[in-house]
């Protein structure tokens, strides 16, 4: 059984290699929660990227919780790693769509270009197939 615990650590895994590739892949640019924070502060995202970086982690923290919590509400299991991938993949999946239709697009205003949202969709996916193969290997069960 997969536990709360389990889906806070695999959510601070899944969210630090999933930063890691945007700051590998991206353009040294601040988060885009840096603009939600530049927008509650009435800033510019450039001077937040610190909390935008905080703020960051604390959602993909918070989402690797949800998603241990949810799979089994909803009749699903992390019996095995082939299934637990492709259920991380699909919540990575579903996280960057509702979070480019909404925070970025809705809540912030912005209109990534192609590229960017290619790259937001390949950290989203690594979230999701870490988190669940941290989630798989119960060792934080």
């Amino acid at each position: 059984m997969v536990t709360l615990l389990a889906g806070l650590i695999g959510g601070a895994v899944a969210t630090i290699v999933m930063t890691t590739g945007m700051m590998i892949l991206g353009d040294d640019g601040p988060l885009p929660t840096a603009g939600l924070v530049a927008k509650i502060a009435d800033g510019e995202p450039a001077a937040y990227k610190l909390p935008g970086m905080l703020l960051h982690m604390a959602f993909g923290v918070g989402a690797g919780a949800v998603f241990a919590l949810g799979v089994p509400l909803i009749g699903l299991h992390f019996d095995s790693i082939a299934v637990a991938v492709g259920l991380g993949l699909v919540y990575g999946l579903s996280l960057m769509i509702g979070e480019m239709v909404f925070w970025m697009r809705t809540v912030l205003g912005m209109e990534p270009d192609r590229d960017a949202m290619v790259m937001f969709g390949a950290v989203h996916v690594v979230y999701g197939v870490v988190l669940g193969a941290v989630l798989s290997a119960g060792i934080f069960a």
